[in-house]
């Protein structure tokens, strides 16, 4: 697929009779039009590079999607989506359009949506390959589809597992618990449906009758998640605070409402353009994420078809997860905490990781600490919180990678303590900025001889996602509007 010149004439894709594909203009071309399913689909710099690193340009991006069409669609298809979109490419920023563009072709759908804030959107619908392709042109590398169907935006159709490993978990264990995750469905009624996620982790989906709520979806995944964490409690964990995590995390959150995960068949914004990829479960015990990519998969999907093409013929009932999660309750296993823009829920415990939660007591008479701000950065804790852990800050980055390299150099200078952290010391944070994410790396020294353990020092990498922003509604900007704001690209060692 690298570096295709112009498509000759018509060309057809899986699972349709013959898709419209002509080609209308050299790639050095600022605009091009293709034809898809019958209609024009107007291309813009179609000879773009979006992965360097490759050398796949916007137009090979379009071309994987129309060859896969049929089982991205399966994921996609019918269900309202937010745009990931990627402007400059995958090593470039990207941002969430919730909103559909006002100056959309009158083919594209669009369905309104409420939010857990109270505000409403309407998001884009794809449900042929000429919509996909659009979507695609505006830089959407991967696809972010929510779990319901545009008819019905209440209640979910898919339950989704995601197994999301801590920092130096290996690809084995991962498997292995994914294996495990597909005995429990399998004994509690749910057909399985597994890929790989594209970036870290494997994803596992179950199509589900549109009968109950996104709490009560919520409430069966966690139920699930604290099954799977009994049977094989040294390599998985149902806990949301990163501290208290090991292993592979099963985050029973994807599955509350306004929580997207990237579909089946979507490219995801990695180096060697790789694609989160349907598998078959007798495939899970020796896949390699790295064997699927941009490049592989189209083939892949030639030779065998969508392992997923049976999906929708599998729909299941959560009645037993419920029923499992109401004796965990019986119990004494309460809810477990909702991400942190979500109104609290009854019975909730507090959203507060547990080495910072408050006493009955005055700040002044609790034990822990405040930590200060990282040296040349002025925001910093606020002293509302307080921390018995020795947590220090490496880096605030725009991108998980730029972070990892201001955690790699953080280790050359520390040799001596690295080897005393555990993979669960490392906590990488996904942290929300106005229309993106960005990545907050921080380690826990806890298992660090008092001695040995470094002091806070200046960020790897300080990044603010709010400079040269407005503050949003409700939000304290007096510290941030005085920090400098350094490039994405810079750090504070060149060594």
């Amino acid at each position: 697929m690298k570096n295709l010149g112009p498509p000759a004439g018509r060309r057809s894709f899986a699972g349709a009779p013959l898709a419209d594909l002509a080609y209308r203009g050299p790639m050095a071309t600022p605009r091009t039009t293709i034809e898809v399913a019958g209609r024009e689909v107007a291309v813009t710099n179609p000879g773009k590079v979006f992965f360097p690193r490759t050398g796949h340009t916007k137009l090979d991006l379009i071309r994987y999607y129309l060859a896969v069409a049929d089982g991205a669609l399966r994921g996609v298809g019918g269900r309202p989506m937010a745009l990931k979109r990627f402007p400059n490419g995958a090593e470039g920023d990207f941002f969430f359009q919730k909103r559909a563009p006002s100056s959309r072709p009158e083919w594209i759908e669009a369905v309104e949506l409420s939010f857990p804030s109270g505000r409403t959107a309407h998001e884009i619908v794809v449900r042929d390959a000429a919509q996909l392709a659009w979507v695609v042109n505006l830089g959407c590398i991967d696809l972010n589809p929510h779990p319901v169907r545009a008819d019905d935006l209440e209640h979910p159709d898919e339950l989704r597992v995601d197994l999301d490993p801590v920092p130096g978990v290996e690809w084995s264990t991962i498997r292995e618990v994914a294996l495990v995750t597909n005995e429990v469905l399998e004994e509690f009624g749910l057909v399985g449906w597994p890929k790989t996620s594209g970036s870290r982790g494997i994803h596992v989906y179950c199509r589900i009758e549109r009968r109950w709520t996104f709490p009560e979806v919520r409430r069966a995944a966690l139920a699930l998640a604290r099954e799977v964490e009994r049977r094989v409690p040294d390599l998985a964990t149902s806990r949301w605070w990163k501290e208290e995590r090991h292993g592979v995390f099963l985050d029973y959150n994807q599955n509350a409402k306004d929580r997207t995960v990237a579909s089946a068949y979507s490219v995801r914004p990695t180096p060697d353009a790789r694609v989160s990829t349907p598998l078959a479960w007798d495939e899970v015990p020796t896949c390699r994420q790295e064997a699927f990519t941009l490049e592989t998969v189209p083939r892949r999907f030639e030779r065998i078809g969508d392992p997923w093409e049976g999906i929708d013929r599998t729909v299941g009932s959560l009645e037993a997860l419920l029923e499992l999660a109401a004796e965990h309750e019986a119990a004494g296993f309460g809810d477990a905490p909702w991400p942190p823009h979500f109104a609290k829920a009854p019975g909730e415990p507090p959203r507060v990781q547990p080495s910072k939660r408050r006493g009955a007591r005055d700040a002044s008479q609790r034990g822990g600490i405040v930590p200060p701000p990282a040296p040349g950065t002025s925001v910093g804790p606020t002293g509302r919180r307080r921390t018995t852990m020795p947590v220090i800050e490496i880096a605030r980055a725009a991108t998980t990678t730029e972070a990892m390299e201001g955690l790699e150099r953080w280790k050359s200078r520390h040799t001596d303590v690295w080897p005393h952290l555990a993979a669960e010391d490392v906590l990488v944070d996904s942290m929300r900025g106005r229309f993106t994410t960005w990545t907050r790396i921080r380690l826990n020294l806890k298992n660090v001889p008092e001695d040995q353990r470094p002091p806070q020092e200046p960020l790897e990498v300080d990044y603010d996602p709010w400079a040269g922003l407005p503050p949003p509604p409700g939000r304290e900007r007096t510290k941030r509007s005085t920090r400098r704001q350094a490039s994405s690209q810079a750090s504070r060692h060149s060594s």
